[in-house]
């Protein structure tokens, strides 16, 4: 008996949680076609919807911390030791499994603190000869630039890429955003280019019927507490004819002591609902008048699917700008609103929230089927690379 081809994907997700849920969208995608097995190497945030016929393997988690460095969420688990068993569990999978494509999201654009793992299992992986799978980096729309050391860090990339990797899908649309926008090696990079589209979020429910609320979201919520603190203070100094109801999604990574402070303070706060995370925020954003949140991937994604009115703070710091890059350009489409984050407090949401509810978002041509996109392409290329597309006998 025959199954899929197998096809082996690896995400590391370290601050939020934005790259395991867009992985996760396409891992769900993909195994329409090929059989998936997903390598997650950071925490599992509870109560997150898994991808149907994908089979996650979780490896010992490490996470970065404020000061950039590596740890362990798991106590049993030193840095380390860490390292070593998430190298013998990916070598032993990619020994077993023999995959016929490997995905490797954001590495080497990202994700350099991992490189030691990742160029073992590369190195493995173009060991295997004629039988080597098809490599590719799987990429976001926007790349920070205000890394330090930019100019060696894309000459570092783009050696890795052209070492290892076969192709790059960037999970975007060209007319939005393209690669070479943020990513400029001084050497020429040998691998192509495919833009796939927008990869949205799995869905569960399609845009209805729409109740007078305001959802405020801050993703995984490591970096929302500032945000969660100003939405709650500034519903506080709305008039009563723009005070509708709050719904505030904390987020399951937000720490808990701030948790802990805004439940507190929301103590018979009339209007207000304050819950750690949901099964599917762009179900909430569908059924809502308006949106405040931050502007990572998924989040812009649920907002353009959704229709919702949408102001957004983005999460900014001098090494991180691409959710400030990303809102600067849907707000020039007038799909949302923007708030600089420098201007981000209670009595600046509080003025912007009358504006918002009457905003009504302009609708965008931009391609949002990134996860179908990338399977056909993936799809074509291996069948490009074997006359047919390769079929394995079923696992034992």
């Amino acid at each position: 008996m025959n199954a899929p081809p197998e096809l082996l994907f690896y995400c590391q997700h370290s601050l939020g949680m934005g790259h395991l849920v867009r992985s996760f969208a396409l891992a769900e995608a993909l195994a329409r076609r090929f059989r998936v097995t997903l390598l997650n190497g950071g925490q599992l945030p509870s109560g997150l919807r898994l991808p149907e016929k994908v089979e996650i393997v979780s490896l010992p988690p490490l996470a970065m911390g404020e000061d950039k460095k590596l740890y362990s969420p798991d106590p049993r688990f030193t840095v380390d030791r860490a390292k070593a068993g998430r190298s013998e569990t990916m070598l032993t999978l990619l020994g077993k499994r023999r995959p016929q494509v490997l995905v490797i999201e954001l590495f080497p654009f990202g994700r350099r603190k991992f490189a030691d793992e990742l160029t073992r299992l590369l190195d493995a992986a173009h060991a295997m000869g004629a039988d080597r799978p098809l490599v590719c980096c799987s990429l976001r729309d926007i790349l920070v630039k205000s890394r330090r050391k930019k100019e060696a860090h894309d000459r570092w990339a783009c050696d890795q890429l052209n070492r290892y990797f076969d192709v790059v899908i960037a999970h975007s649309d060209p007319r939005f955003a393209r690669l070479e926008e943020s990513f400029q090696p001084d050497q020429p990079l040998a691998v192509p280019i495919h833009y796939s589209g927008f990869v949205l979020p799995t869905r569960t429910v399609a845009p209805g019927t729409r109740e007078r609320r305001i959802v405020v979201s801050v993703g995984g919520g490591v970096v929302g507490g500032a945000l969660l603190r100003a939405a709650l203070d500034a519903h506080r100094r709305l008039d009563d004819a723009h005070r509708p109801p709050m719904r505030m999604i904390a987020g399951p990574f937000l720490p808990d002591d701030e948790w802990s402070a805004l439940q507190q303070h929301a103590t018979d706060r009339e209007g207000v609902e304050i819950v750690r995370s949901v099964p599917d925020v762009g179900a909430e954003l569908a059924a809502a008048t308006a949106s405040i949140s931050q502007c990572g991937y998924n989040t812009a994604m649920d907002i353009l699917y959704s229709g919702v009115s949408a102001l957004v703070v983005p999460f900014h710091q001098e090494s991180e700008d691409e959710q400030l890059d990303r809102a600067k350009r849907l707000a020039e489409l007038r799909a949302l609103m923007l708030l600089e984050p420098r201007l981000l407090s209670a009595d600046a949401l509080a003025r912007a929230i009358p504006e918002l509810l009457r905003f009504r978002p302009s609708p965008t041509a931009l391609d949002l089927a990134g996860a179908a996109n990338a399977t056909t392409l993936i799809e074509r290329l291996v069948t490009n690379r074997c006359g047919h597309l390769p079929r394995r006998p079923a696992r034992a």
